[in-house]
């Protein structure tokens, strides 16, 4: 789910967000200014009711609920069952967590941390040669990856991939697209 699309001051329930508000009315912002930053930060955003189905109230109540869903013809989870990859994605990376011993039960260490881009990591056990290497690609930019000497031509076997890659070897350099995530057994 993403936040509500509210319209108006009138749709937030929170108290501490039609404070804010106001604070920021009386500091010289006009109304829309004011309402575009509370837009973005209201605590309301993360209390609408689940969208279990496109209906007026998400399938959440038959009646008004406290916060009016926004958005569940879009974005529902009827429609995620039927038609999405969300869940099964999801599945996926439960079903690893249950049995990859790399994931539940490892050391972790952070890797290329001054990237502002790239999210990776690589789960290791002393007793075990075989190391797992997630990287996240947290930008709508694509990103040219050198992997250096530790991790370039390793095999590989791909766990997960939400855009469907399938690796043998590490290459010298990962191409990543936006937003894209791989975990490696290698």
């Amino acid at each position: 789910m993403v936040n509500p699309n509210y319209q108006r001051m009138s749709d937030y329930v929170d108290i501490e967000a039609k404070n804010a508000y106001e604070m920021l009315l009386k500091k010289g912002l006009s109304p829309t200014d004011a309402f575009a930053i509370i837009k973005t930060k209201a605590r309301d955003n993360s209390r609408t009711p689940m969208h279990w189905d496109n209906s007026r109230y998400a399938g959440f109540s038959s009646v008004k609920p406290w916060l009016m869903p926004t958005g569940q013809d879009q974005i529902n989870i009827e429609a995620e069952l039927q038609h999405g990859e969300i869940f099964t994605y999801y599945q996926k990376l439960i079903w690893l967590r249950k049995h990859e011993q790399l994931i539940s039960a490892c050391h972790i260490a952070m890797l290329w941390p001054d990237d502002p881009q790239v999210f990776a990591y690589n789960r290791s056990l002393p007793e075990q040669s075989q190391q797992l290497l997630v990287i996240n690609n947290f930008s709508n930019q694509s990103k040219q990856l050198p992997l250096g000497p530790v991790w370039e031509n390793r095999s590989a076997k791909v766990l997960i991939s939400n855009y469907g890659v399938s690796l043998k070897q590490l290459p010298q350099v990962l191409s990543l697209r936006p937003y894209e995530s791989i975990a490696v057994k290698c």
